[in-house]
């Protein structure tokens, strides 16, 4: 299971952290892909990262103001979100797949958060 929280209502240029904690079987190797859903669009892919934190990869319209990491004692990856635009404003979700790799496409996952609120305003 997959609980996502930290979003909320942040003025342009500013920051959020989002959290995505895990329960269940967390020892096993898994990666944590992180996407939103805009108003009226389809979700997209916003960054990942793999089992062991070395490896990242990001959406070209957020690289260089977000960032990945995780903290394995708390099973829980982050999302920090800085400089933040009013085209960021989403629901985003945090999802897990086991395996070594990074992905970037939903199919790829099979686990889903229930999706926290970004709200950007200019």
């Amino acid at each position: 299971q997959l609980q996502a929280c930290g979003g909320g209502l942040v003025q342009a240029g500013g920051s959020l952290r989002l959290s995505c904690a895990a329960s269940g079987r967390t020892s096993s190797a898994y990666a944590v892909g992180w996407f939103r859903r805009l108003h009226g669009k389809e979700r997209e892919f916003v960054a990942t990262i793999t089992w062991g934190g070395s490896s990242t990869y990001y959406a070209d319209s957020v690289k260089g103001r977000f960032a990945v990491s995780r903290d394995h004692a708390k099973n829980t990856v982050y999302l920090q979100m800085n400089s933040l635009k009013p085209e960021d404003t989403a629901v985003y979700y945090c999802a897990a797949t086991y395996g070594g790799a990074w992905y970037t496409r939903e199919s790829q996952y099979d686990y889903w958060g229930q999706g926290t609120q970004v709200t950007v305003s200019s």
